[in-house]
């Protein structure tokens, strides 16, 4: 039975739902009787409840939890390509459901537009009961492909990651002349920090 409006969804191996994702299963030569719910959704979380109808009466209740899925960008946030290089972005979603979701990329808050003048930008899909994986491919890079890429599933919360397209500039040394700079920072604040420290003692 389900807690929340009091139906009973099934009584012996009989269903009494018109939704057809809830089954029972009874294995033979079993005490066990399992409620099953196929492609679970948000709203079937809640409290079900076990009746045995022994005297006395004998129940049992399971709180059902249910999280939103998350789709995942493979590798890290930010995204270093040189400039002419392809872009190549992988969005992996695992979520059983029927059918399988469908997959939008965005660059930016416009839809990736695979028939652009540009050219070079496909699509690769693999769905399967998993979920989905899908992969964006950008060929010939140019300053203009950087920003923020976002992969939009249609039974998941998105996920975003950040290519910076480099004009000849190695990622690595841009990286470490960030880090560079921050140190220098660093030094100049501990310098002056203790430069007006001995000024006050003295």
């Amino acid at each position: 039975m389900r807690k929340r409006d009091l139906h009973i969804l099934t009584s012996n191996i009989f269903t009494y739902t018109g939704d057809g994702r809830f089954s029972v299963g009874h294995p033979e030569s079993s005490d066990d009787w399992n409620l099953r719910i196929e492609y679970v959704q948000s709203r079937d979380a809640g409290i079900y409840e076990c009746q045995v109808n022994t005297e006395p009466k004998i129940n049992y209740a399971i709180n059902l939890n249910v999280e939103a899925a998350q789709a995942a960008i493979l590798g890290p946030e930010e995204v270093f390509v040189k400039r002419g290089s392809t872009i190549s972005l992988t969005c992996s979603v695992n979520v059983h459901s029927q059918p399988p979701g469908s997959v939008l990329w965005y660059q930016g808050i416009s839809v990736v537009d695979f028939d652009s003048p540009r050219g070079g930008i496909s699509l690769e899909t693999e769905k399967t009961e998993a979920g989905t994986t899908s992969k964006l491919l950008v060929t010939k890079a140019s300053l203009t492909d950087s920003g923020n890429y976002t992969c939009v599933p249609s039974n998941a919360k998105p996920a975003s990651v950040y290519v910076h397209v480099l004009n000849g500039e190695h990622p690595a040394a841009m990286q470490h002349g960030e880090h560079s700079a921050g140190y220098r920072l660093v030094g100049l604040t501990l310098s002056l920090f203790i430069a007006s420290s001995v000024i006050m003692l003295s």
